[in-house]
Parts: C-alpha cells; structure tokens; sequence
C-alpha cells in the first residue's frame, strides 16, 4: 500500500508477542550487520531445550523492530559461521536478509498498518528480529483500492491471498516466463478466466501455435484455424503479401516493385471495371497496401500486359517468374483461406467481427490455431493480425479494449535481428510501445526470455517468472527485478509447479505465489490428451488418414476439375476408350477453393457454352 510518508505518522508499538509462559529466545533474533540493502541477523538454530526450530528459512519474510517503524526484510541465506554443529547447549546462525520496505502503524486506531517500499531508518545494531506478522505481511502486498483479482496464495502463508492490479496489468503489458512443464499454460487459462471475469469489457486474440487453449476455455473462446479462417490476401500489405510468394525466401527487389505498381491497377480494375489500367492519383488513390479487394487475375492480366509491351522486353524474364509465384500460390490448396473465390468480395466487416469478437455474443476470445497452417505463412498472418489489433484499438477511441496474447513469443519476435519476420517484430512492438494509450494490451508467454527481443521485453511492466534453469533466461530477468528483490530470484532454478515470482506494475511489490489449481478438465491440452489415450488403448494407427492430412488435397470431384476432362473413375490406361470421358453435364464449380480467381467461366481462360 502506498502513501505520502507525511500522510501517518507512526506511533510506538510492542512488538512484544510473548506470553509470559513462552520462552524469551522463542524465535528472536538480533541485528549485528546492517549496510544499505541488506542486514545479518544473529540467532539460534534451536531452542534451549535443543530441539531445532526451523523458523528460519530462506525464503521467509521477517520484521526487524524499531519501535515507530518495522522494517521488512527478505531471507536469502542462512549458515553457521564455523559450519560446524553442536548438541551441546544453543547452535549460534546467521541470517542474511535482503530490505524490502518498512511498516508502520496507521495514525487511527483499528486501521490497517501501512506499507512503504523504501527505508527511511535502518535497523541499529541489536534491533529485535522475528518472523513477520500476518498483519504486517497483508500490508506489504495490499494493492490501496486498486482493481484487484486473485489468482493464488503466498508462497510464504497460504492463508494469505495473491492478489494482483488487472487493469495496470493488462494495460502496461506482461509477461509469463518458465520453462517446459512448469505450468506456464494453466497460469495463463487461469489468468485469462479471472480477467474475463473481471473486465467483461476485454476481447483476447490468443496466436496459440500447440492448439491448446480452446479446450480450457470451452464458454468463452471461438476457434479458428487453417480450415475455418478467411484472410483474403488484398488484407495483406505487400511486404506480408510477398512473404507469402516467397514463401520465406530472400525477396527479388525487381518482382517487389513491379508488386507494387500492379497491384493498385488491379485494385483499380475491380473498383471501375471500364476504366482499364487507369490509375487514379490524388487524395484518394489505391496503393499495394490499401486493403481494397482486387482479383488475381486481374493482376495475372496487368502482368500479361506488362510483358507484352515493348518497353518492357528486359523486364520479362523478372515478370515471368512472378507470375509464376502469383499462380502457384493461388493454386495452392495450403492457402484457401487467403484465395477463397468468395473472398474477393469486400469481406473486411466479417472477417474483423469474426476474428476480434465484434461483437463477442458471450464469447470474447479467439484462439488462432496455427499448428496446421503452413510455416512459411504464419509470420505474414501473425503480422495482419498485430496490425489490424493496433488498428482497430487507434480507430475506435477507445470502446475496443483488446489482449493480444502471443504463446511461443520467441517465434515472432527473436532477439536476432537476422530470424523472424521484420513486419511482425514491427507489429508487436508498435503494440508494446504505444498500445496502451489505445487500449491494445500485449501479453508474452515464452519459455526462452533469453532469445526473446528486448525491446518487446522491456516494455512488459509485470513478470510471472516461473521456474527457470537456464543461466542467460535468469540473467534477463535479474536485469528486469529491482534491486532491493534481486535476491529473490536465487529460487527460480528450484520452485515448484504452479510456483512464480510476480514483479512489477501489476503487484504491490515483488512477490513468490503458487496459482490456484485448475480443474483437470480445464487444462490446456486435456482434450488432445485424453485423445492420445484413447487411441493406444484402440485400434491401430489409421496410415491412410495420416497421409491425407499430410498433403492436405481436397479429393478431386467432377464440380472441382473446372479445367480437366472428367474421366471415369472404374477406367485405366490402356482401356479402349479410356479418354473418352462419361456423357455428363459440365456444373460450374462454387467449391470454396475456385482456381477461376473469382471470375466466370465466359471471362477467363474458357470460351462462352452455346446451347
């Protein structure tokens, strides 16, 4: 709790709390050493009667008296000076502690005590030592009337409840960091459900790369994936579109320019089909990144017509290979949900309002699976989805109050300059930099803060950090603590599951908490588990079915061959006849994946039907 230190003033308070009945070394200690961030207590391992307390342990909290104030300390260390052992009468320890802040009574009497990070009279030598109070300890992580939820206890006393500011939480972004298998998932469904609850107001777009979270929000997420995504390609700006051609690859400048002057003709054509390849300039003109629709064979005919002129004779090998790009990818059945026939209409509303819950209808979070989605095209998605967010925050003012939570973080924002996609990195630290003014909120979840990019990473106000073994990931999070918590983190190779160190924004000050436990229906990942097991105890592995999943081809069908014979299916090479296709009616093809670029058949590449 935070307040003016003129605003109380401290009155003297025992901190006597012995009876008469108890002993007077019970669990005291005395302060012999003391500089400015930290303080060594001299006490006894047990009591007079030789039986080993164990009070003192690293990780408690204690309270040093100083009669109108009591100072918080942290215990980091604790040893024997002559590491030696006695059971002959009292063992002498010494007790290293880390200041936290200080405590003192409220001015009226009743009140709660107050707590002040900072110290402003440090322990003398000889100062009474003993383990914190539960009053005192409620003090020094009561948030002052901020919008709190709980997400857990305290590692230090379970009877105590974790309580964290969601608002600053959310707004000043967070991360939650740990390695493999210590719980990083559920504290994140955990996290997610309580903010729900609290900000009914929130929308959350998970990039969930595993495929995991939908099963542990059942009422509250909608999925979608490669199979139910539309994300036409004219929503994509030409660095993103050209990812996607080049599937990855180093790009041609030459093909990138010639992108960039042809696709606005194309989005010319489809707005004034009479006006030919006129390009309108001023005020209102189209550009490559204008997300207008255009047909790509619109931009299959501006590529045609480029290399038919005579001007453009050197320019032709370079125009050949990017059409070539153009159509492959069209072709590509890894990549309906970008060319979808029905997505060259202006679908802009819809795919938004599906995508970032507008409205939400009761259920405000979107998990994007990706897991099935071609690799060399999730970069250039990830980066429209960050920008649409910041986009759609900036141009509501305000009313769209939106979470992006980004699992696997490392994977879109490397710390290498030289991996990753640029237009991604440049979406996400546009929302870390300045999504909190419009009420774009970044939350990162990775099990590598080591290889992530600082930048996103600095500007994270609050930090779950769970168990971590690796020295370069402790070493940016020590960089990330304050000082005076620094040696909180000497027990982020050796905690427990659902344990975290929580610092920053969003808490009071720095605090070890274990998350409440879900239940196991409700983890991440149950559902595909459940199927694992299901499946050993079953038959055996369905090959064919895995096959079909891995090339990802829709069964070729009569309404889908719109430029192929229809052969019979019961002939084989050699048969007489074999050419000679069945005597049926030709139906025109409204397959969602249509290789007509959503045109008519009367108007590309196939001649008008006389009756």
């Amino acid at each position: 709790m935070y307040v003016e230190r003129e605003a109380s003033v401290g009155e003297p308070t025992s901190q006597e709390r012995r009876t008469a009945e108890q002993n007077d070394r019970r669990i005291l200690g005395n302060v012999v050493q003391c500089d400015g961030a930290r303080a060594t207590i001299s006490a006894y391992a047990d009591d007079v009667d030789g039986a080993v307390t164990g009070l003192w342990t690293v990780g408690k909290m204690i309270s040093i008296n100083l009669g109108s104030t009591r100072t918080v300390g942290l215990v980091y260390g604790i040893g024997k000076s002559d590491r030696a052992w006695s059971n002959e009468g009292q063992n002498p320890i010494e007790v290293s502690i880390e200041l936290i802040g200080e405590v003192r009574d409220a001015a009226e009497p009743g009140a709660k005590p107050i707590f002040d990070r900072g110290i402003t009279t440090y322990p003398h030598i000889g100062a009474i030592a003993h383990r914190i109070r539960t009053r005192d300890l409620q003090a020094v992580y009561d948030l002052a009337g901020r919008h709190s939820i709980t997400i857990g206890t305290l590692s230090q006393d379970e009877t105590i409840a974790a309580n964290i500011a969601i608002d600053d939480t959310l707004a000043r972004h967070f991360a939650i960091v740990g390695t493999t298998g210590v719980g990083k998932s559920t504290a994140v469904s955990l996290l997610l459900r309580k903010s729900i609850a609290a900000r009914p107001d929130l929308r959350i777009l998970i990039l969930d790369p595993h495929n995991e979270f939908a099963a542990s929000l059942p009422e509250y997420c909608v999925r979608v994936d490669s199979k139910t995504l539309d994300l036409p390609f004219w929503m994509f700006r030409l660095d993103e579109f050209a990812e996607v051609l080049f599937r990855g690859r180093e790009t041609v400048p030459e093909e990138i320019d010639a992108l960039r002057d042809l696709i606005p003709a194309a989005k010319n054509l489809y707005r004034n089909p009479n006006s030919g390849s006129y390009i309108r300039r001023g005020s209102d003109a189209l550009t490559a990144d204008t997300p207008v629709p255009y047909r790509i064979a619109d931009l299959i005919k501006q590529i045609d017509e480029r290399m038919g002129m005579l001007e453009s004779k050197t320019d032709r090998p370079t125009l050949k290979s990017l059409k070539t790009r153009v159509e492959s990818a069209a072709a590509d059945p890894r990549y309906r949900f970008m060319f979808n026939s029905r997505l060259i209409e202006d679908t802009i509303h819809e795919t938004i309002g599906n995508l970032f819950r507008v409205p939400h209808h009761g259920r405000p979070v979107t998990c994007f699976e990706m897991a099935g989605m071609p690799s060399e095209v999730v970069n250039s998605v990830c980066s429209v989805l960050a920008r649409l967010a910041f986009d759609l925050a900036l141009w509501s003012e305000g009313k769209l109050q939106l979470l992006l939570l980004c699992e696997e973080a490392h994977r879109y924002m490397p710390a290498d300059p030289r991996l990753g996609f640029a237009p991604t990195r440049h979406a996400l630290s546009r929302i870390a930099k300045e999504g909190r003014k419009y009420g774009c909120y970044l939350g990162v979840v990775t099990q590598r803060p080591g290889e992530l990019d600082p930048t996103i990473l600095s500007q994270c106000s609050t930090f779950f950090a769970m168990r971590l073994a690796n020295e370069q990931d402790q070493a940016i999070i020590r960089s990330a603590i304050a000082d005076s918590s620094a040696s909180t983190l000497a027990f982020l190779s050796s905690m427990g599951q659902r344990e975290a160190i929580a610092f920053g924004e969003g808490v009071a000050t720095t605090m070890r908490l274990k998350f409440e436990k879900l239940s196991s229906e409700l983890l991440p990942g149950a559902a595909k588990r459940e199927e694992a097991a299901s499946s050993k105890s079953g038959d055996d592995i369905d090959l064919v079915a895995i096959v079909e999943r891995l090339r990802n081809v829709p069964k070729p069908t009569p309404q889908a061959m719109a430029f192929a014979e229809v052969v019979d299916s019961g002939r084989q090479a050699g048969d007489p006849d074999y050419r000679k296709p069945p005597a049926t009616t030709r139906v025109q093809s409204d397959d969602d994946f249509d290789m007509r670029y959503g045109l008519k058949p009367a108007s590309f590449g196939l001649r008008p039907q006389n009756d």
